[in-house]
């Protein structure tokens, strides 16, 4: 029930781009994160995959959590695909694909790697989709604020 409706929310509007440079969509979020202040968050799935769909209608549809991504990341949806596999962009992001998809690579406002987050461990157990509180906890435990020194100086 649960794809039924993401996928008939989503409509036609796709989220991954196969004809799109992966490396090209990293540059561009890590300049704008980086002048925002901001992290990038980027999923790594593919138009064939219902999961990645349900993952990004979570995200748009829970309010709390639109709001901390909205706050603290620039979101990029880059394609895995058999029309494109982006390889460079997947052995710059340290092979993500071998976690299976959706997978999140977060980076900071540099370019550089800060995590990388499996989904099956943000769904809910016994259940078909992902755990919002699950998936709060990684949005807030990797943000700026979060790796900020300051935070957790005396």
């Amino acid at each position: 029930m649960l794809f039924v409706v993401c996928f008939f929310l989503l409509g036609d509007q796709p989220l991954y781009h196969p004809e799109l440079d992966g490396l090209q969509q990293i540059q561009q979020a890590v300049t704008q994160a980086n002048a925002q202040g901001k992290h990038v968050l980027i999923q790594v799935g593919g138009e064939w995959c219902s999961w990645c769909k349900a993952m990004d209608h979570l995200l748009q549809t829970d309010e709390t959590l639109k709001a901390e991504l909205a706050k603290d990341f620039v979101l990029v949806h880059l394609n895995y695909s058999k029309e494109n596999k982006n390889p460079q962009a997947m052995a710059q992001l340290g092979y993500p694909q071998r976690f299976g998809f959706p997978v999140w690579v977060i980076l900071d406002g540099k370019g550089n790697r800060l995590h990388t987050q499996e989904s099956g461990a943000l769904e809910t157990p016994g259940e078909k989709g992902h755990d919002p509180e699950k998936v709060l906890a990684v949005l807030k435990g990797w943000s700026p604020q979060a790796l900020d020194p300051a935070q957790y100086s005396e």
